[in-house]
């Protein structure tokens, strides 16, 4: 179990360089708008979202390399492109060459919400498959913190402090790319490619009580009872795809990417310093972090959707109280402390199982194509919605916006209640045929 821990563990850590990454900007943001001149729509959809877009493109066709190369190669060539967008925005002199850049930070992120997931569910005895999986999320929550710390930390060194603010992402890439060269092969990809002689020596060393010989016949018999050449939108697959879908639009509509890109000015709307606001965002970092420990070790223990009941009331009443405090000009500490509750929420619930539930859903032949799906709406509505958060604050305010966010949480404690099924405990081959039945039932 100490090896299966250790290679989820390494794999996780594509997960810190995904949320350093995603954050990172948040220091910069309005050093960059300052230093390019650029409009709000410009600077919202071009100079801060162009990640997103890239993480759009990883993720639509992210299940393409990890079937085809397999997770281990894929993971290699995400800690490739993060390397190489750190330097290169690190470096670049113009809102053009920065935006391509971390557009291919993005590509990054995209395709590690397919591989990494997909890898370790498919290393991850049943039982233990949700802290594992996990770990992906509380390693991103630990790089929001560290680039948060990063931001405040390098905020007073010069008129380049963005630019060291950008680059020092670069290190740990570097560090996860040649970890990833000593973590094995997935089992399951393994048999999937006929390559059983290797497959049985990495399903030993994660299990060596467990039958090689069981876990190829079960895979084999969903093979032979499913058609090749399926699709997820297929109608008996219709019951996970809904799932999916439903998973990853409320956890944008809840407000998070927006939130997390824009951090530091919405603290200042709120009336904080520009020094404070950096500091408060350290403080969310630690919130995530804490809270996300939490779900992660919880989460095999009392199931996914007992933690997304946790987090819509959580959610519910955090963005009521954010939209009052901007409404009613309530200053002082009070928006931060709710804007905490708020983090709190998202990391008990959905931060803490939408990678997990998004890599169970799905049987073994359509789990690449199933997850790219999922990822893919989670990463549409991630760049769509924080592109247009400095234009949406400066025409309908921040109380509006944060009443929205609040609006779809209730419909999101909805869909938990009456529509999610639990996950936790089952095999990935009988859940695949649960889920096909329930289907058939609605």
């Amino acid at each position: 179990m100490k090896q299966v821990f250790y290679w989820s563990f390494v794999a996780a850590l594509a997960g810190l360089l995904f949320g350093f990454d995603t954050v990172v900007i948040s220091g910069a943001d309005k050093k960059l708008q300052s230093l390019w001149n650029s409009s709000d729509a410009f600077h919202g959809t071009v100079v801060m979202a162009m990640a997103l877009w890239g993480t759009v493109v990883g993720a639509l066709f992210g299940a393409i390399p990890t079937q085809r190369l397999g997770r281990k190669k894929t993971l290699l060539w995400v800690g490739v492109f993060y390397t190489v967008s750190a330097v290169g925005s690190a470096l670049a002199n113009d809102p053009i060459s920065f935006a391509a850049f971390r557009f291919i930070g993005g590509l990054g992120v995209g395709v590690s919400t397919i591989a990494v997931p997909a890898y370790i569910s498919e290393i991850a005895p049943a039982k233990r498959r949700g802290q594992l999986v996990g770990m992906y999320q509380f390693s991103l929550v630990f790089g929001i913190l560290l680039a948060f710390i990063s931001n405040y930390l390098l905020r007073d060194i010069g008129e380049n402090a963005w630019r060291w603010m950008m680059g020092v992402e670069a290190f740990p890439a570097v560090m996860y790319t040649l970890l990833c060269f000593g973590i094995p092969r997935s089992p399951r990809w393994l048999i999937s490619k006929g390559i059983h002689d290797e497959a049985k020596e990495v399903y030993h060393q994660i299990d060596p009580e467990a039958s090689f010989d069981q876990l190829v016949k079960e895979m084999d018999n969903s093979s032979e009872q499913e058609n090749r050449e399926e699709s997820i939108f297929d109608k008996k697959y219709r019951f996970p795809l809904k799932l999916a879908f439903l998973v990853a639009f409320f956890n944008q509509l809840s407000g998070i990417n927006a939130f997390l890109y824009y951090a530091p000015r919405i603290f200042e709307e709120g009336g904080l310093g520009e020094s404070t606001s950096l500091l408060s965002s350290v403080g969310i970092g630690l919130t995530n972090l804490i809270f996300t420990f939490i779900g992660v070790a919880l989460i095999d223990k009392q199931g996914r959707k007992k933690l997304m009941y946790y987090g819509s009331f959580g959610y519910i009443i955090s963005l009521s109280l954010v939209a009052c405090a901007f409404y009613f000009q309530w200053g002082g500490l009070l928006i931060p402390i709710f804007l905490f509750l708020f983090i709190a929420a998202h990391a008990i619930g959905q931060g803490a199982i939408i990678w997990v539930y998004i890599s169970e859903i799905f049987p073994n032949h359509l789990r690449n194509s199933g997850q790219a799906f999922g990822v893919s709406v989670h990463w549409v509505l991630a760049a769509v919605i924080p592109s247009f958060v400095p234009l949406l604050f400066a025409s309908i305010g921040a109380a509006v916006v944060f009443s929205i966010f609040a609006f779809f949480m209730v419909l999101q404690l909805l869909f938990v209640h009456y529509m999610m099924p639990e996950t936790r405990g089952i095999s990935l081959e009988e859940l695949s045929k649960k889920l096909i039945a329930d289907n058939k039932n609605k």
